[in-house]
């Protein structure tokens, strides 16, 4: 499989570990940021699955590969837009619970991260309705940005 896979459940495992709650009492607001976390690493593992078709060389894993893509694609934007509600309600609770602070740096790189997967969602239906080689290259690169402001955001403390 792609690299992209294997740093993606990477990422994961990180977060689960990195977790200072067991798992069995994880607050709400922890419960809906893991859970928007794994459908934005869910569809990420499309951009994984895609470059593994465009670089095997077995014929019939390129077709396994495809076919398992194209059982998924109808339900990305989606699971993209309830990732992204997720996220708002995640982001609402920590609002509420602990406040604006503005010298918290979690605080920031979590809302980066937030604005980043909205201009992706956004940019993810704009290219059903108007699709542009532009559009699908910003939202790679949304994409791209948007894993690493998950993981600075996951690893400050």
């Amino acid at each position: 499989m792609s690299l992209w896979l294997y740093t993606n459940i990477l990422l994961f495992v990180i977060v689960i570990f990195d977790l200072s709650y067991p798992l069995t009492q994880l607050p709400i607001h922890i419960v809906l940021g893991l859970s928007g976390l794994f459908l934005i690493l869910f569809n990420w593992s499309r951009h994984a699955v895609f470059s593994t078709i465009r670089n095997a060389t077995d014929r019939k894993k390129k077709i396994r590969l495809a076919n398992i893509s194209k059982r998924v694609y109808p339900f990305h934007r989606w699971v993209g837009s309830t990732a992204l509600v997720l996220i708002i309600f995640h982001a609402g609770i920590i609002f509420h619970r602990y406040g604006y602070h503005s010298a918290n740096l979690k605080l920031w790189s979590g809302i980066l991260a937030g604005i980043v997967l909205l201009l992706m969602v956004l940019s993810g239906w704009l290219r059903l309705y108007y699709p542009s080689v532009k559009k699908r290259r910003v939202h790679i690169y949304l994409g791209l940005l948007l894993f690493f402001m998950v993981a600075i955001h996951t690893s400050i403390f």
